[in-house]
């Protein structure tokens, strides 16, 4: 790995490894996002461990981690509550850190509990939302409502001001608008023409959480009568509590959802973009990052995992080397070929990263190569190792 600068061009060049690390130092929230599979976990804990050795009190929120991540902090398992880890366990692997590691699990039901708990008019309406069987299917498995309440949580620990850091593990998505959108889809599903009639129906004056049939022209009963048939009147009754209770929480929750968007374009946010240099993954992350600049906000870095890089050494000194040993020196021709097959695999990945689009000028993202490691990342060591591939503080 190259030092803090290099010379490319005549020019003094700055370690990218070195700016990431100043957004570590400088910023408040980052969010680690792309595709599933490519590393964007690993990277979020790497990132996180990498900010508290350089002193930070920093939290990692991650979504559903692998147990062996969890594992490699020293945990049984991580869970929906905020888990310090502690600093024998750092001591134990030789990994001096100097502030502190905070991690927990992304828990979206209780997220949206909680989110009820808060902006409920009464318990009484508290408690019909919460126990309504509709809300509990909607709080765990609607569209959207992971991406949204990751955002949640993500804006209550930030208003919390406990810690310097907050490192967010986004969601894994095939579409990135899932994640950008995922505040303004909320109030759009909340403030529908479709959830506007049915609070009519259910809601209205008189309604009082009942199918108010008064209320409606007689198009509006028919289809409601229909509905009842097919799937009886126990399930009208509940998304007729669900519609009332969801109508109660509007105001609150649509001026959340507002101040969630807006967070993500605060100056306080970076945003690094996970990838692997396979050309899949490389587009996806393109894509992703197009969506970013729409969105008028910032791509600040890629981060590459799993990349092979050039072998060292010349490999015409291979016979030499093998010749010292004269046991070996059959095994010349397989050096070579795994030499020239090293080589292939280096060019391969070099040309795939040439086409992320980082853009030119004062927003352009740096480009981080974390090296194939041999194995698993499964221990407190080999985190902080990754973390070492990706900055200098």
């Amino acid at each position: 790995m190259s030092g803090p600068t290099s010379r490319r061009s005549g020019k003094l060049a700055i370690d990218p490894r070195v700016q990431l690390g100043k957004l570590l130092r400088d910023k408040r929230v980052i969010l680690c996002v792309g595709s599933g599979g490519v590393g964007k976990t690993t990277t979020s804990a790497a990132l996180a461990l990498a900010a508290a050795r350089a002193g930070r009190k920093v939290i990692c929120l991650t979504i559903d981690p692998a147990k062996r991540l969890a594992n490699s902090l020293g945990l049984e398992r991580m869970t929906d509550e905020e888990t310090t880890v502690s600093p024998e366990i750092f001591r134990a692997a030789g990994v001096e850190v100097s502030g502190s590691l905070t991690v927990m699990m992304l828990d979206t039901k209780k997220t949206f509990d909680d989110i009820v708990h808060k902006h409920a008019s009464s318990p009484r309406a508290r408690d019909a939302i919460l126990t309504n069987k509709i809300y509990q299917y909607v709080s765990t498995s609607l569209a959207g409502t992971q991406e949204y309440m990751a955002m949640e949580k993500l804006q209550s620990l930030r208003d919390a001001r406990v810690y310097d850091l907050i490192v967010l593990d986004t969601p894994p998505t095939a579409n990135a608008l899932d994640f950008l959108d995922a505040p303004e889809r909320m109030i759009e599903a909340i403030d529908s023409p479709a959830m506007r009639w049915f609070v009519q129906a259910f809601a209205g004056k008189g309604g009082g959480g009942r199918v108010a049939f008064s209320l409606l022209g007689k198009g509006s009963q028919l289809v409601l009568k229909a509905i009842a048939k097919i799937t009886g009147g126990a399930f009208l009754d509940q998304l007729a509590g669900f519609i009332a209770a969801i109508n109660d929480l509007f105001g609150g929750f649509t001026e959340r959802a507002k101040r969630v968007s807006e967070a993500l374009r605060g100056p306080d946010v970076a945003f690094v973009l996970v990838s692997s240099p396979e050309p899949m993954a490389i587009d996806e992350i393109n894509f992703f990052a197009e969506r970013l600049r729409a969105f008028a906000m910032p791509r600040d870095a890629f981060v590459i995992n799993r990349v092979h890089l050039p072998p060292e050494g010349d490999e015409a000194k291979i016979p030499e080397a093998l010749a010292l040993d004269e046991l070996h020196q059959d095994l010349a021709p397989a050096a070579h070929k795994a030499f020239e097959e090293a080589k292939v695999l280096a060019a391969r990945d070099a040309r795939h990263i040439e086409r992320l689009k980082v853009h030119e000028g004062p927003d352009k993202a740096v480009v981080l190569r974390v090296p194939a490691f041999e194995r698993d990342v499964h221990d407190v060591s080999s985190l902080a190792a990754v973390g070492e591939a990706l900055i200098v503080t």
